[in-house]
């Protein structure tokens, strides 16, 4: 039976910018109505010796289970009070309440008090007046040179080697055993290729020192970069034998290299095509660097604080599932990542403010237009595009794109954005 919001005594306090008490009071009468209600589920459900099942008076219930009744009956009316408060008094939490110093006897009223925190209020006193450098967005032949020669990689064959020691970008598989005390470990097998940092420099220094087939012993060092922090500066001997060794041959820069890796017409036209990929990137890369800036100015300029919860919560989204690591490791990630937490949860709430106060929005025909966008570069209908992101959850991430995108082009003519020299 829910309660008649109507009949309960509730005082709000606002106890900092986005926690909110309600001192909840309700009536006798509403809680003997729960407390009825409750004997009732009870009696229902009941099969006493001497009774037929549903059939026990809801004296006998008072008697044999009233501590249960009386707890059961507290949490049922705190639980609706509080949801009717809620929703009388338009406060909308963000966190779970904190329910604290319940009062009630019994066949008299029951107050209560919660505590919760409701999205933040963020004022914003200065939108425009700040300046905000944009880097400078040119590519060069060598930067398109990088990828054709990333290209040209992909596209190659490995052929095995039997002679000579590997060089740089060879490939090797190696066995390698740990020398500790006199006593060997177990010999593993590994396959990397030297020069990607998929081995530390010692052990890459040891395997270009071999031939194929060839064993050595070495002394190899830990950097001081090294992931693991307590390995970091060690000393390890290890045996390391070449089992074998592959080289890459690469295809010619040539036209069909250009139609085999996308179907180009000819060398130029990728060569094209890359550069013009490579500028957009390092456009997009600008402009990012531009939000970024300005979200710094307008931080400074409009300083305000953000709830824990809302932190906390983006810092486990962030972090996703931990599994079975370490609490103490848990714990450090969270320490290090709570800055950038912090800065994004005030980020979202300063667009968000911004864009109500000067009611900018992203309407449906712009997400629709997107939406054809899309599907034209993708060269497939629009229904197959706009179904698959409404399954996958993207579409709220576009019209989200979109908004902030028409904050920042409001927030731009505000301010001065200067080109790099």
């Amino acid at each position: 039976m829910p309660i008649d919001a109507s009949k309960l005594t509730v005082a709000v306090q606002e106890e900092e910018r986005w926690k909110r008490t309600l001192q909840i009071t309700v009536p006798a009468d509403l809680v003997r109505e729960q407390r009825e209600e409750v004997a009732r589920t009870l009696s229902s459900r009941m099969k006493l010796p001497g009774f037929r099942k549903g059939k026990v008076p809801a004296s006998v219930v008072e008697k044999r289970f009233g501590p249960a009744l009386q707890q059961e009956t507290m949490d049922r009316v705190i639980q609706e009070a509080y949801r009717e408060a809620l929703r009388r008094e338009e406060i909308h939490p963000i966190s779970e309440g904190q329910v604290d110093k319940v009062e009630h006897e019994r066949d008299e009223e029951l107050s209560f008090r919660v505590t919760v925190e409701v999205t933040p209020q963020v004022e914003v006193s200065r939108l425009g007046g700040f300046t905000a450098e944009r880097p400078r967005v040119d590519v060069g032949d060598e930067d398109v040179d990088k990828v054709l020669e990333r290209l040209r990689s992909q596209q190659g064959v490995w052929k095995p080697v039997e002679e000579g020691k590997p060089g740089e970008h060879d490939q090797v598989r190696v066995q390698i055993v740990q020398l500790k005390d006199s006593e060997e470990a177990e010999s593993r097998e590994y396959e990397l290729t030297l020069g990607e940092g998929e081995a530390i420099p010692d052990v890459e220094d040891a395997i270009r020192s071999l031939a194929v087939g060839e064993t050595g012993e070495f002394t190899v060092r830990f950097p001081e970069d090294f992931p693991n922090e307590e390995r970091r500066g060690d000393t390890e001997m290890l045996r390391i034998t070449l089992e074998d060794r592959k080289v890459q041959e690469l295809p010619e820069l040539d036209d069909e290299l250009a139609s085999a890796v996308g179907n180009f017409e000819s060398l130029d036209a990728l060569r094209a095509r890359i550069r013009k990929d490579l500028q957009e990137e390092l456009e997009e890369d600008a402009e990012a660097q531009v939000r970024a800036r300005l979200v710094d100015l307008l931080l400074e300029a409009n300083p305000f604080d953000v709830p824990e919860s809302m932190v906390e919560k983006y810092v486990d989204s962030y972090l996703g599932d931990t599994g079975e690591a370490p609490a103490e490791e848990i714990e450090k990630a969270k320490e290090n990542i709570r800055p950038q937490a912090e800065r994004a949860v005030k980020r979202a709430l300063l667009i968000d403010r911004i864009a109500e106060t000067q009611t900018i929005e992203a309407t449906s025909e712009e997400v629709d237009e997107k939406i054809q966008e899309i599907a034209e570069k993708n060269e497939v209908d629009p229904g197959e595009v706009y179904s698959q992101f409404q399954k996958t959850g993207r579409l709220q991430g576009l019209e989200r794109d979109m908004l902030e995108r028409k904050v920042f082009e409001f927030l731009k003519e505000q301010s001065t954005i200067v080109d790099a020299k």
